[in-house]
């Protein structure tokens, strides 16, 4: 037994059918044992950005509404200035905020810069992606404070994406080799810090970080081990009723009585197909975990270790179950009928389009929220301009 930590209807509107090749109870690909890996390979990939740069050309929607969207950001500007510190101290909710906003805005700013460039070919925009990455590692030296882990591994789910573009594709970096030391001298430890205890988005978060830097620095055995914990820690997020009466305690912890299992969920007591370990926290917090894994599943495709079969039937009850009660009324069963923030946010592009566009799934439900948010925008954490990169996106 322990103390549990937490960090500062039937079914879902989405459990209609399926159209995909392969049954659901299909083993995946093995995620491990690759000898090399693809690049750029962290959340999109050269076929994925081909595809893009096409659309974009020929003015098609959503992508050209998408892509003006971000670059009307003021992360594309050329004339961004990143504003890097030694040490960043972020408290609960970023309070004190010593850097906190600085990094995650200077992240998705080289991010946005990477993608300015792949998508027009103008040399000013990687420079700038450049310019803001030498800047972060050559100066920043570690994380502190209550949210150091969460802080940490948000931002290093951004870097990664940003540095493979520029390494793989752009190519004339000569920092390069910095960066990466920063990855892992920096960002890893803080990505491989215990937190299993706390909210399920925290240890997604930080899983998504791992895989990313791991396949930045082409490192295997970091790979193999992110992945590892990803398969066990999916199932203690999302339920299924497959899972029986009470959801999947969380691995290596001891929450494991039923008491400890309820509290741990926020005192929830009834479990449907697509209810989170955070859904009676609110929604919002729920959406990070769910793009954690849509986004982890997603570099695993383009590793050619497709995770996606295996999470499919909880990733696509849990946006369905977000989807379908971010407006509409709750009912009393659902954490005492009373969620107080229900914004979900710019997440469910990436776990849309590989569930429902290349598996075939129907989602209803999370189809109508997608479209009616698009273009997604920044949610300033480890989403960005996913309509851009990922709506419609066969690679």
């Amino acid at each position: 037994m322990t103390a549990v930590v937490l960090a500062a209807c039937s079914g879902t509107a989405d459990a209609a059918t399926t159209t995909a090749a392969a049954p659901s109870s299909a083993p995946a690909t093995p995620a491990t044992g690759s000898k090399s890996f693809s690049h750029p390979g962290v959340l999109v990939s050269q076929a994925q950005l081909t595809f893009v740069k096409a659309k974009v050309k020929g003015d098609a929607q959503p992508w050209k509404k998408a892509y003006d969207a971000m670059m009307a950001s003021p992360s594309a500007s050329l004339d961004y200035t990143p504003a890097p510190v030694r040490v960043v101290e972020c408290g609960p909710y970023s309070k004190p905020d010593i850097g906190c906003g600085a990094e995650r805005r200077d992240a998705f700013a080289a991010y946005t810069l990477a993608l300015a460039w792949s998508l027009t070919g103008d040399d000013r925009y990687a420079q700038r992606a450049i310019t803001v990455m030498d800047a972060w590692s050559g100066t920043i030296t570690a994380h502190t404070n209550s949210n150091d882990a969460l802080q940490s591994s948000w931002t290093a789910s951004v870097w990664p994406r940003a540095a493979e573009i520029i390494k793989y594709q752009y190519k004339k970096w000569p920092n390069a080799p910095r960066f990466a030391t920063m990855l892992r001298k920096v960002y890893l430890p803080m990505a491989q810090a215990d937190r299993s205890s706390w909210n399920g988005n925290w240890e997604l978060t930080q899983l998504e970080a791992t895989v990313g830097i791991a396949v930045h620095l082409d490192d295997q055995a970091l790979y193999d081990k992110a992945i590892a914990r990803f398969r066990k820690r999916v199932p203690a997020y999302i339920y299924l009723k497959s899972d029986g009466a009470l959801p999947k305690a969380p691995p290596t912890t001891t929450i494991d009585t039923r008491a400890e299992i309820i509290k741990y969920w926020y005192d929830q007591t009834t479990f449907v197909d697509g209810i989170s370990q955070e859904t009676c926290r609110d929604f919002t917090h729920t959406g990070y975990g769910v793009a954690a894994i849509s986004h982890i599943a997603e570099t695993s495709r383009i590793q050619g270790h497709d995770l996606y079969p295996e999470v499919k039937d909880r990733l696509r009850h849990a946006m369905g179950f977000l989807s379908r009660y971010a407006t509409g009324d709750l009912p009393a069963w659902l954490c005492g009928g009373k969620v107080d923030n229900r914004w979900v946010g710019p997440v469910t592009e990436v776990g849309f389009n590989a569930l429902h566009n290349r598996m075939g799934v129907q989602m209803p439900a999370t189809e109508k929220l997608t479209l009616s948010q698009r273009p997604a925008g920044n949610n300033n954490l480890m989403s960005a301009w996913e309509t851009l990169t990922h709506a419609n996106n066969p690679a």
